[in-house]
């Protein structure tokens, strides 16, 4: 009669033991696990008073190894409403604890990104410039102050010394091993080689860096007039009173000035605005003199790279003024809206549409960022910090989407509908697919069978997606991308009066100014043949008549006249 009860007790027994020994297994996992993820380590020897590491702002999702172009909601957003206490306790700190925490964020931050197969094995340095050494770089003391540009999976030296060559300038300095900033002088003092002690993200062996510290090279030297810049854009003819001429900062007299030279003399200033009339070149910076009104009549447009000798009209107060590469330090200051803003607006578009220079251009000329439906880490390494904000935040200006269910468009208050010919824009989207944000697809993908696959399910995408936002959408405002390419001006002033945002002159000048950012596709590479049958003409035609008609019903003005067929 006891036997059944001594086994009972038996197997109980057993079964204590075998939950005893999974709850150590259980916490000896722990363990190994929060040793790991807690092994960064803190250089400054000022950190002992911060605060606990929770109190941080919650880093972005570690991104997918399998590729940066595969777009993600962002899984960690949904509590960033939690931080905002923290935040604002945050800003009484002193200015070297939040170094520090800025320090922390950037390791924790680096420290989620999957390593890149050029990080997996040293690299060797290709850089041609010349190593000059690490300097200060913060809010008080910025050693370099032309354009930036940010790559958190593979910059290298390299890169950003071929960025500051493009641009015009002549030294270019790496910051936390993955920001490069570039300029024509050094405006802070040296500081330890050790603090700049980071490694590019996408090179090792070179210096990249530190916290507020610059490693610094002089790039390649380039004779003068052979220098070729990026981002020069023709603003116009303006009448302007000799008297303010004469109190522009830069001035030179150069008989046989031309726009190239005078381009070269004020980027080497480190000025925004190259003002010409031979035999006078003068720099300055932007202002409302510079503003629409003041143009000349019958003003157009002249060719950079001609060396001919231009002279402007023949009044003696008409100038030509021309953009250079330097970016006006006003350009580079975006912040998330002041106060959250309870009413949600989309800029929606089919992808390939151009959405992604439109929240450039949107983010140059308000100063406030951009968000996402989406979490794209190629875009936020590049610089769109609202990728990473939860997209309901109400502190971004606009919402970046591609989505066209009708739940998904009613949770926002209105839209920007961006519509762009169907043609490129299948074309652009594949291109992303086949080689990221920048590249382009090659002739013989475009001859595999992805090609027709890809048009014959993404062609009635396009036309669905502007149908449902037409249908669905509550406050609508179309914008097509070739109306904006072709009347920049106009049309960012239709996106700022939609947004209710006041544009100022000065913001509408890094708009222009800076107009095609780092993350618009070069127009170069071309296929070598037409990629579109006539089998997918015969689909997409169709389409576009379907779109026209629905635009017009909602009496908005049809699609520009190239998409129609013809």
């Amino acid at each position: 009669m006891l036997a059944p009860p001594c086994r009972l007790y038996c197997l109980l027994k057993r079964a204590q033991m075998l939950l005893l020994g999974l709850g150590i297994a259980y916490l000896m996992a722990g363990s190994i696990l929060l040793l790991q993820r807690s092994s960064i380590r803190v250089t400054q020897p000022n950190l002992a008073s911060l605060p606990p590491l929770l109190s941080l702002a919650a880093p972005p999702t570690a991104l997918r190894p399998a590729g940066l172009g595969v777009r993600t909601r962002s899984r960690w957003a949904s509590v960033q409403p939690q931080s905002g206490g923290g935040a604002k306790a945050s800003r009484h700190w002193p200015a070297s604890q939040r170094l520090g925490v800025q320090h922390l964020h950037r390791r924790w931050f680096h420290s989620l990104l999957p390593e890149s197969p050029e990080q997996r094995a040293p690299l060797h340095s290709r850089h041609k410039g010349t190593y000059i050494g690490c300097f200060l770089h913060n809010a008080s003391d910025r050693a370099l102050g032309g354009t930036m540009l940010y790559d958190l999976r593979k910059m290298t030296s390299s890169l950003c010394q071929d960025t500051c060559s493009e641009s015009g300038y002549q030294f270019a300095g790496l910051e936390y091993g993955a920001e490069c900033h570039c300029g024509n002088r050094i405006s802070s003092s040296r500081a330890a080689e050790e603090d700049c002690s980071l490694v590019c993200r996408g090179e090792r062996g070179s210096p990249c860096g530190g916290v507020g510290r610059l490693s610094i090279y002089k790039v390649e030297e380039q004779l003068p007039g052979h220098r070729k810049f990026k981002n020069v854009h023709h603003r116009g003819c303006f009448k302007l009173p000799n008297s303010t001429i004469s109190t522009f900062p830069v001035s030179s007299f150069q008989p046989n000035l031309t726009t190239q030279s005078c381009v070269e003399t004020c980027t080497d200033k480190e000025l925004p605005l190259a003002v010409f009339k031979k035999p006078h070149c003068f720099c300055t910076w932007t202002s409302s003199l510079f503003s629409l009104n003041q143009q000349c009549v019958g003003d157009t447009g002249l060719n950079l790279t001609s060396s001919s000798t231009h002279t402007a009209a023949p009044e003696l107060d008409h100038y030509q003024v021309y953009h250079t590469p330097v970016l006006d330090s006003r350009c580079k200051e975006r912040m998330f809206l002041p106060q959250r803003s309870s009413s949600l607006v989309a800029l929606s578009s089919f992808p390939g549409a151009g959405n992604t220079w439109v929240r450039h251009l949107i983010e140059l000329v308000t100063g406030y960022y951009t968000g996402s439906f989406y979490f794209d880490g190629t875009l936020y390494n590049r610089g769109f910090k609202g990728e990473k904000d939860y997209w309901k935040s109400g502190r971004s200006i606009s919402v970046k989407t591609h989505e066209s269910g009708q739940k998904e468009i009613e949770m926002f208050d209105s839209a920007i509908l961006l519509i762009r010919n169907p043609y490129r824009s299948l074309m652009a989207e594949f291109n992303r697919k086949c080689a990221g944000h920048l590249g382009h697809a090659t002739d013989v993908q475009l001859k595999s069978k992805e090609w027709p696959e890809f048009v014959s399910s993404y062609a009635p995408w396009w036309a669905s997606h502007a149908l449902s936002w037409l249908r669905f959408g509550r406050r609508l405002l179309v914008v097509h991308y070739e109306e904006l390419q072709m009347a920049l001006v106009p049309q960012l002033r239709l996106l700022t009066a939609f947004l209710n945002v006041s544009m100022t002159e000065e913001r509408l000048f890094c708009a222009q100014s800076n107009q095609d950012g780092h993350f618009k596709r070069s127009g170069g590479q071309r296929p070598s043949f037409d990629p579109f049958t006539p089998d997918m003409r015969q689909m997409i035609d169709p389409f576009i008549l379907t779109v026209d008609q629905a635009l017009k019903s909602r009496n908005f003005s049809g699609v520009p006249q190239e998409y129609l067929p013809r």
